[in-house]
């Protein structure tokens, strides 16, 4: 049993590469380890938004790079992120072209323009993805792939990659009870990272995997990064990854996820560790402060505090589900007393060191002015609110890993590479499992709609033209 391009997952990586090379005459496979005919994945449960480190795909190709490179600086290669950037707007269009609908949507203030998959998903807490923008995008583009006579097998879990003279010829995939070898010109990684996987958690984000929340499909195993690193691929920049700040209760409580999460609110007053201390720049934004609470000794030690007037105005400043009241009424107890004291006392904070903290916080919001804080403040959309009206409220964070960043080394065409950085003949890796476009100190992220659908193009039509 020979293809030319074999695809190790099937989420949007996996089909956008295996339906481009089926398009340009190529035979195409799509092994899914999952059974389901609408399999659980990050592909089916997105929100949709296609952009660039934030940037609207559809903007100049130099602006979106420069966003890469300023973003995930230095983990971001500059051929792959050069790459991304210049076919953003043509992956749109032709994913267009095989019925996938887009609407426009202004996210914030600061981001105008962005793509969203149609139909949208709607905003409410819990998963919302049956018949939305990614779920019936997945279903065309499994329908264009078999239009074109590629395959997809549903409960075919690949085991390892089959390597003959330091070339990748094919795959050993586990279905049926059995084992197969599929001999293919091509293997592509592209199973969604390893978010799902506590082991490799722990070994590349934070040793502490049991004390952060995995907001993602149960595929992402990071099978095919360890298929890769095992057959000679060189793999690296992982430490960070794409996420949110939850409520704590999203370790057990699945109506605290995906929404709502508290990225808005947390920009806007003071997360603190258990010595009721600031330790992270609220102002970069729910990516930045979810790794920071990741890396903490204890993940699940880090509150959110603020006054009344911020949570009876929190709706205003959320950009998706309002917290208020979709985290209470949902299960996620918040935390409330009428003196900063109580409240410390409450979470188990030092009563003078978060008094402390707060102190500090509200002078600097009656001066407009954040640089004399020990631990650096930026302010984006709306400038930090004051904590100062009874009573005062305190939210247990979790962190919420997504996408993790880093995986497989790969050259502009999306091909392998091994320790010498020479390319790997016949092996690939697009989406989530690749190196060089995220990370950093800013836990830069582009997007993963975009490196799913960019990566894979590129990688189909290099496949197919060299078939």
């Amino acid at each position: 049993m020979r293809y030319d391009i074999v695809c190790v997952g099937g989420g949007f990586s996996g089909l956008v590469s295996a339906c481009r090379a089926a398009e340009l005459g190529a035979k195409a496979l799509v092994l899914e380890a999952r059974e389901e005919e609408r399999y659980p994945c990050s592909s089916r449960f997105t929100t949709g938004v296609v952009n660039v480190m934030g940037v609207g795909v559809m903007s100049p190709p130099d602006e979106l790079y420069a966003a890469i490179m300023s973003g995930s600086a230095p983990k971001a290669d500059p051929l792959v992120a050069r790459v991304v950037a210049d076919n953003g707007a043509r992956v749109v269009e032709w994913l267009s072209s095989k019925g996938a609908r887009f609407i426009n949507r202004a996210l914030q203030k600061d981001q105008p323009g962005q793509r969203v998959l149609a139909p949208p998903r709607r905003l409410q807490a819990g998963l919302d993805w049956e018949g939305r923008g990614g779920d019936t995008l997945m279903r065309q583009l499994e329908e264009f792939l078999r239009g074109r006579g590629g395959d997809l097998w549903r409960g075919a879990k690949a085991v390892s990659l089959a390597m003959e003279g330091g070339a990748c010829v094919g795959v050993e995939v586990a279905r049926g009870g059995g084992t197969e070898r599929v001999e293919a010109g091509a293997v592509v990684i592209a199973d969604g990272g390893f978010a799902a996987n506590k082991e490799m958690i722990a070994k590349h984000i934070t040793p502490r995997a049991d004390r952060v929340f995995s907001r993602v499909g149960p595929g992402a195993m990071g099978d095919g990064v360890r298929m890769a690193e095992a057959a000679g691929a060189k793999i690296g920049g992982f430490g960070e990854f794409y996420g949110h700040v939850h409520h704590a209760a999203a370790m057990t409580n699945e109506k605290q996820w995906p929404y709502p999460h508290l990225d808005s609110i947390a920009e806007l007053c003071v997360v603190v560790g258990p010595d009721g201390a600031r330790f992270v720049d609220e102002g970069r934004g729910g990516v930045c402060m979810a790794n920071a609470i990741a890396g903490l000794p204890d993940p699940l030690s880090a509150h959110l505090v603020m006054d009344d007037d911020a949570w009876a105005n929190e709706p205003k400043y959320s950009l998706t589900v309002a917290c208020n009241p979709a985290m209470t009424n949902n299960g996620g107890p918040l935390t409330t007393a009428a003196t900063l004291d109580a409240l410390a006392k409450a979470i188990g904070a030092p009563a003078a060191a978060l008094a402390d903290t707060v102190a500090k916080h509200n002078a600097c919001v009656a001066k407009g002015d954040f640089s004399g804080l020990a631990v650096a403040r930026t302010s984006r959309k709306h400038a930090p609110l004051p904590i100062a009206k009874a009573p005062f409220h305190a939210v247990p964070l979790a962190a919420g890993i997504t996408g993790t960043m880093g995986g497989v080394v790969i050259t502009p065409n999306a091909q392998a590479v091994d320790a010498d950085g020479a390319p790997i003949k016949g092996l690939y890796a697009v989406g989530t499992p690749v190196a060089g476009l995220e990370g950093g100190p800013r836990a830069g992220y582009v997007g993963g709609l975009s490196k799913s659908f960019v990566l894979g193009l590129v990688a189909g039509e290099h496949i197919a033209a060299n078939k």
